[in-house]
């Protein structure tokens, strides 16, 4: 997948089908969408195009910060494993934000010679977000691509959408989150020297650091996987900031990766979020939060075994 971002000036000479939109963690409600994108690109012979913007439009409009379920960094790494060909990361500038819906057409068709558009039925676009399906419906034939129009996946007789999905994260509802997703919500980011209280216990632990947009479940312990290059290990994932451990400590992930003894300080490691366990607790020693961990590997490693029998 190329990556094409930081600048309006892109071009993309061959045939392509595009979708557009937020794609704030892509979910089940997306799935149609990427279907259809790849399906017309196999058939046509055209490129497979995602175009999104590199901050939350209404943001930018707002000039609020909300939290995302998927950072710039993970959404790379989705779309890469789709088979995106061009993931287009559009900055929203003020030159963007104004530009009219016929406008905003003209430049991404003729930018990247598209063929087909692949949009939901809620999408919107352009200044005050006036272009809808039917403008793009409009203007078809004048520019010479065609339309394919989703109506909005359900569940529980709501739309499914990206804030269904934060609101569950919210709650700690994992597993539902993750059906709704489908896929396991995950954080992806790189890892970063701590203080090393985990070794002097016998549970090392690598910890991350996080951009202030990603949405994290709420504080507490929670069964993961985790990715290690090409090999994955069961996890024990605490969400929180060390309450036991002295000193001001930020929010962070602090991941004990059974059965692993690898330096992976300064790589870049995807955890996947499966079950809660405990919220997070201050304990009065540190021998009393060895005595925890423990008793979280253990569950951990239990939750392994039934999905394992399960299956």
């Amino acid at each position: 997948m190329e990556l094409i971002s930081k600048t309006l000036d892109f071009k993309v000479d061959t045939p392509s089908a595009i979708t557009l939109g937020k794609f704030d963690g892509l979910h089940r409600g997306h799935e149609l969408l990427m279907e259809e994108l790849k399906d017309k690109s196999v058939k046509n012979g055209c490129n497979a195009i995602v175009f999104t913007f590199d901050v939350p439009p209404r943001d930018k409009v707002t000039n609020q910060h909300s939290k995302v379920l998927t950072t710039n960094e993970e959404k790379h790494a989705i779309f890469s494993a789709k088979g995106v060909d061009y993931l287009i990361e559009c900055p929203f500038t003020p030159e963007v934000m104004n530009m009219e819906p016929e406008a905003f057409i003209k430049w991404i068709v003729e930018a990247l010679t598209v063929k087909y558009i692949v949009v939901g039925d809620d999408f919107r676009f352009g200044h005050k977000r006036a272009g809808d399906y039917n403008t793009l419906r409009k203007y078809a034939d004048v520019y010479g691509y065609e339309v394919i129009v989703f109506n909005k996946v359900q569940e529980d007789g709501r739309d499914i959408s990206s804030t269904f999905v934060r609101e569950e994260i919210a709650k700690g509802n994992i597993a539902k989150a993750n059906h709704l997703l489908g896929y396991e919500f995950f954080i992806k980011s790189e890892v970063v020297h701590g203080k090393r209280i985990g070794r002097t216990i016998g549970i090392p632990t690598i910890n991350m650091l996080l951009p202030a947009e990603k949405l994290l479940p709420p504080h507490g312990v929670y069964v993961t996987r985790v990715n290690v290059g090409d090999n994955w290990y069961m996890g024990v994932t605490n969400v929180g900031c060390k309450p036991t451990i002295p000193g001001n400590n930020p929010i962070g992930i602090e991941t004990y990766i059974i059965d692993f003894c690898q330096d992976v300080y300064g790589q870049s490691i995807l955890i996947q979020f499966l079950d809660y366990i405990r919220e997070e607790k201050k304990f009065d020693s540190i021998e009393e939060l060895k005595e925890q961990m423990n008793r979280d590997i253990i569950q951990t490693q239990r939750y392994y075994r039934n999905i394992t029998e399960i299956c």
